[in-house]
């Protein structure tokens, strides 16, 4: 061989690994999210906005450098048919974005997929994670609330409603934090003087029934817990709640917004921000069994007064000194 031709050839052989390492760099990434919602509801929307943002901050720009797959499930089935769909096409993560409904189909279709999830109520509890500080598993991502939270709604219905003896509590007894956040108020109820209804969170019609039967008697309130399914029927709740004029207390802010009376949670869009930023970490090579189950940075507290107003409730001046948003 000539020398001019070896040296071209060797020069080729060198670059070679570089270009291969330089297209496997710049392949598109893969993430897909499952939304146990409908797709018009602007509440969703918003939390995958501020998620793709934040993923666009990080470098990672979807249909440029990552492809990001949305399935949206309004029904139970969907949401099982879709997370096989996801964990089938193998991509690099999965969000599960809406707790508990989303992450155990998307667990009983993957144990090798990374999955990260957003506004899981004990995740320890539940069998998600081993730990929250080395969850172990496929699996990481940020908790709603402990339990505890719930009793907080109770104390707060009755310094808003002190004449409150009984309360209707919504919640989806098919997952594991239905009945958890149930017990924790429960457990507080004899204390403050409380009589609990639990009311199952299935349908319309359902919820229409229970609550209209509830409110039959005096001195009733309402407590929503965090579900999937009590955010989505959450204009019929709303509305259901202004017509037998029943204080309710909600666990977050697009209840208040949409008209309901007071709510006290976490700053949800928040944690799709910092969902992203997981993503990131995993796309760059962390293991999510390493990746610590964080809690949420900040709580917040919101006041309906127009609400209020047609209630016939005066909103105690200390609730009103803690309110992070009073919407009149």
């Amino acid at each position: 061989m000539k020398r001019r031709e070896f040296i071209v050839v060797l020069g080729g052989a060198a670059a070679w690994p570089l270009a291969t390492r330089a297209q496997q760099a710049e392949r598109v990434r893969r993430i897909g999210v499952l939304m146990a919602a409908s797709a018009d509801d602007p509440e969703y929307q918003a939390r995958i906005v501020a998620l793709v943002q934040r993923l666009k901050q990080l470098g990672w720009a979807d249909g440029s450098n990552v492809r990001v797959d949305i399935r949206w499930a309004a029904d139970p089935a969907d949401v099982r048919r879709h997370a096989a769909e996801l964990a089938a096409l193998a991509p690099d993560v999965i969000v599960a974005a809406t707790g508990t409904t989303t992450i155990v189909p998307l667990l009983q279709a993957t144990r090798i997929v990374p999955i990260v999830f957003v506004l899981a109520i004990d995740p320890v509890g539940a069998g998600f994670v081993t730990s929250l500080s080395r969850p172990g598993g496929n699996a990481t991502g940020f908790t709603m609330f402990e339990y505890g939270v719930s009793v907080k709604w109770l104390e707060l219905l009755k310094e808003i409603a002190p004449n409150v003896s009984r309360a209707a509590v919504l919640r989806d007894p098919t997952i594991a934090s239905g009945i958890g956040q149930f017990g924790a108020v429960q457990a507080a109820a004899p204390s403050l003087g409380v009589e609990l209804s639990p009311v199952d969170v299935h349908d319309e019609r359902e919820i229409e029934r229970a609550v209209t039967a509830f409110a039959r008697l005096p001195n009733g309130g309402l407590i929503v817990t965090a579900a999937p399914l009590a955010s989505r029927h959450r204009g019929l709740i709303i509305a259901l709640a202004a017509r037998l004029r029943l204080p309710t207390v909600y666990p977050s802010r697009h209840f208040v917004t949409g008209g309901g009376l007071i709510y006290y949670g976490p700053e949800l869009i928040d944690q799709y921000r910092r969902t992203a930023d997981y993503i990131d970490r995993i796309l760059k090579g962390e293991n999510p069994a390493d990746l610590p189950v964080q809690a949420p940075n900040k709580f917040e507290l919101a006041v309906n007064l127009k609400t209020a107003q047609a209630l016939g409730l005066t909103m105690p001046p200390a609730v009103l000194a803690r309110a992070d948003e009073v919407l009149e």
